[in-house]
């Protein structure tokens, strides 16, 4: 069996207040786009995972498909599995690629062994890997609170845009990102933004983590600015980067020494 995790985007973010237990409210808009890894699983005499495409520097006991694996393992009985993963998607990114190949293995693994686990019990299986894993389940557009794992579904649409994505060879912790953020509560929320029309996100649709990071990691600041000079209606760093996307009415070809660069259509 065999499947694609897909990638996300935040459509801003605001890192409401500190919490007691050291994490952070959030509020954001969590966008599934097309870039995708690939993912599957083979019967096996005994269990075996292989990676190939990009190369991660962690070794395979803590990668999220592993974790995802042995969590479902815990719960039900799984025969023993070749896991075979393609890393297309960069970690480091603000992504949720790692997030992504953990819920769809959870999914694949539902199916594969026929639980007919509901998608609210693979969610709260999902959240026990990570705050945004649960958002893979649906993959469907939602406002996200809390840490990242209290979800309103939302109806957005891109549907037409170009979409562009470059990162630099540089990845941002989430914990260096947090370091240079000071939590507010936004004028206005984050689902109010989103219903104006796009071509107005640009002054009104922020990402808290930017200032910070563009402060210590200029070149992220460089590309979101050649993104805009390039014609994109809206750009921004997704989550806490190093990626950051443009969103496009027409069709160009941009080009960024030293990064990985992905176009698709939405």
């Amino acid at each position: 069996m065999i499947c694609f995790p897909n990638a996300k985007i935040n459509l801003g973010l605001h890192v409401v207040e500190k919490r007691k237990d050291g994490f952070h409210n959030i509020e954001t808009c969590f966008y599934p786009i097309p870039l995708k890894d690939a993912l599957e699983i083979v019967p096996a005499t005994e269990f075996s995972f292989t990676q190939v495409g990009l190369t991660m520097n962690s070794s395979p006991s803590d990668n999220l498909v592993i974790k995802a694996l042995n969590l479902f393992k815990k719960r039900y009985d799984v025969p023993d599995l070749s896991v075979y993963l393609k890393k297309v998607i960069p970690f480091g990114a603000g992504l949720g690629g790692g997030s992504a190949d953990a819920a769809f293995m959870l999914k694949l693994l539902n199916a594969y062994t026929s639980q007919n686990l509901n998608e609210e019990e693979l969610e709260k299986m999902a959240v026990e890997i990570g705050a945004d894993c649960p958002f893979f389940i649906r993959n469907t557009p939602v406002i996200a609170t809390g840490i990242g794992n209290i979800f309103d579904s939302i109806g957005l649409s891109l549907k037409g845009y170009t979409l562009y994505i470059i990162k630099p060879n540089l990845s941002v912790s989430t914990k260096d990102a947090y370091a240079s953020v000071k939590p507010h509560k936004p004028n206005v929320s984050l689902h109010e933004i989103l219903q104006n029309p796009v071509k107005e996100w640009k002054e009104a649709l922020k990402n808290d983590f930017e200032p910070g990071i563009f402060q210590k990691y200029p070149v992220i600041a460089e590309i979101k600015a050649y993104m805009y000079a390039q014609g994109a209606v809206y750009a921004a760093m997704s989550g806490s980067g190093s990626a950051v996307f443009g969103l496009f009415e027409k069709d160009v070809d941009l080009t960024y020494p030293d990064c990985f660069i992905w176009k698709g259509l939405l």
